[in-house]
């Protein structure tokens, strides 16, 4: 009966298919992917779905991100990060749901698909361990992957940990592409929140060679005042 599983999970997705919402949420997909193909699903409809199979075996999930479909592959994701939160979790399940994404992040390729998931399924699974996989994504040729490095680390944020996140940003810095250039202000700017101190000191050492748009990501929470000081010194 599992080896049905991602068959049930599309049919039940493509149940609550809109087509006067396909345009609307082509507008989302930034994907390199010309192949993505879109039914105009609410997100909140994908994801009370996906926790309805919550327990759908990896070897299921795998072929749900082999489909075209936008909201089929947000889907499994969503799957793979509830199952990842889940209390009683075996090491050797977040270990495998942690391969699984590393494996198959070429259908891992949006914005949303990596901050839906990568937090609970890679970050939460490093929390005690060595991160230098977490400095191999951020020097990937393959955006995702850099997005990856940076967005997982919302659960060593959590926790407290914030110094990867402040390393890793600094690698990201210089990157071309905009999507990664918010994620680095986003992902700062949650650190600042934890240690406001240690985030001035990073904005006071980089803030004049940083991109714009990182920058007032990274600076969205300060009081007028400091936004404008730190405004002042970037590019």
């Amino acid at each position: 009966m599992n080896n049905n599983k991602a068959l049930e999970f599309i049919k039940e997705l493509e149940k609550h298919r809109n087509e006067q919402d396909i345009v609307k949420m082509k507008r989302f997909f930034k994907s390199s992917d010309p192949e993505t193909l879109c039914m105009g699903l609410n997100m909140r409809t994908v994801f009370q779905i996906a926790k309805e199979f919550i327990d759908m075996p990896l070897s299921e999930i795998e072929k749900v991100l082999e489909s075209p479909y936008y909201e089929v592959r947000m889907g499994a994701v969503s799957i793979m990060d509830y199952q990842a939160k889940k209390k009683k979790i075996s090491e050797e399940k977040r270990k495998s749901l942690f391969d699984l994404y590393l494996r198959r992040h070429d259908r891992i390729n949006n914005w949303d698909f990596v901050d839906r998931s990568a937090p609970a399924v890679i970050g939460m699974y490093l929390l005690d361990k060595p991160k230098d996989i977490l400095y191999t994504l951020a020097r990937s040729s393959n955006m995702w992957e850099r997005r990856t490095s940076i967005v997982c680390t919302h659960a060593f944020i959590k926790k407290g940990e914030i110094d990867h996140t402040f390393q890793i940003a600094e690698l990201l810095l210089n990157d071309p592409e905009e999507l990664i250039q918010k994620a680095v202000g986003s992902w700062i700017r949650e650190a600042g929140k934890q240690d406001e101190p240690a985030l001035k000191r990073f904005l006071n050492e980089h803030g004049s060679t940083m991109s714009r748009v990182t920058l007032r990501y990274a600076i969205e929470k300060f009081d007028k005042e400091t936004r404008k000081f730190y405004l002042s010194m970037g590019k």
